[in-house]
């Protein structure tokens, strides 16, 4: 089993050597750092990098020499990868950022809509029914817009709103299905993430509803535990291998990945 979605100190988790001893502890294979990055020239976005580090844009380079070095101690593979926040405003900076970077491997990720971020209830806890839906729609076209961008090899959790109680449970089959052709015709793949499963909420992305019209679409998936602490490593990896077995699921490898150890 691999895990291509955990976090480092280069922007919200833990120390690269820590996380490594952590997957390497239960049995991976391999281990991947996704972690944020936001290249988006609006003010918001660079106040925002400003106040929380996410700045790998400037520091990709010094993390891949540290993690050269851990492929010299651990005999897993470790995989430099990066974990981006879309917009479609964004494509041509993005694209330009990751033909420069060359990463093991993209994940694109949504996690704002009209400057919210989908995962903080307040931003969406006065809003009326009909607003709330508008937000869920945005979300899945911009989704999509990932998608058809062909900018990235993974998308992550992608029914991320899930996580945020005024936004869950809005989501309609006929946006699942739209997702799901988009990347049925793409090369991009959803991954199962195990960020929230253990939690009270016991929320897996993609949801069983979700996933099953992703498998009606021959949809692959591949597997993150999106961890930010060694902690988090082993249980959420045991709860994916589980997950697993239990959903007869045959998790891929993304595009474009060769041996680093």
């Amino acid at each position: 089993m691999r895990d291509f979605h955990v976090h480092s100190n280069y922007s919200d988790g833990d120390f690269l050597r820590s996380m490594v001893r952590a997957a390497e502890s239960v049995g991976l294979e391999g281990v991947g750092f996704a972690d944020h990055c936001n290249v988006a020239s609006r003010e918001r976005h660079a106040s925002m990098r400003n106040v929380y580090g996410f700045n790998l844009d400037l520091t990709y380079e010094r993390r891949r020499r540290g993690i050269d070095r851990l492929r010299q101690d651990f005999d897993l593979e470790i995989y430099d990868a990066i974990e981006m926040d879309y917009d479609p405003r964004d494509e041509a900076a993005i694209d330009a950022f990751l033909s420069e970077a060359g990463f093991d491997y993209a994940i694109g990720s949504v996690h704002d809509i009209d400057g919210n971020n989908v995962q903080v209830a307040s931003h969406f806890a006065e809003m009326s029914e009909a607003e709330r839906d508008a937000v869920v729609d945005e979300y899945f076209e911009t989704l999509i817009a990932l998608v058809e961008s062909e900018l990235f090899d993974i998308a992550a959790h992608v029914d991320l709103l899930e996580r945020t109680p005024p936004l869950r449970g809005r989501a309609t089959t006929d946006q699942y299905r739209r997702v799901a052709q988009a990347l049925a015709d793409s090369r991009t793949v959803p991954e199962i993430n195990a960020g929230r499963a253990l939690t009270d909420a016991e929320i897996v992305h993609p949801t069983e509803s979700f996933l099953t019209v992703l498998r009606e679409h021959d949809v692959a998936v591949t597997l993150g535990t999106d961890s930010h602490h060694p902690t988090e490593i082993p249980e959420r990896a045991d709860f994916l291998a589980a997950f697993v077995d239990e959903t007869g699921l045959e998790p891929v490898t993304p595009d474009g990945i060769t041996s680093t150890s």
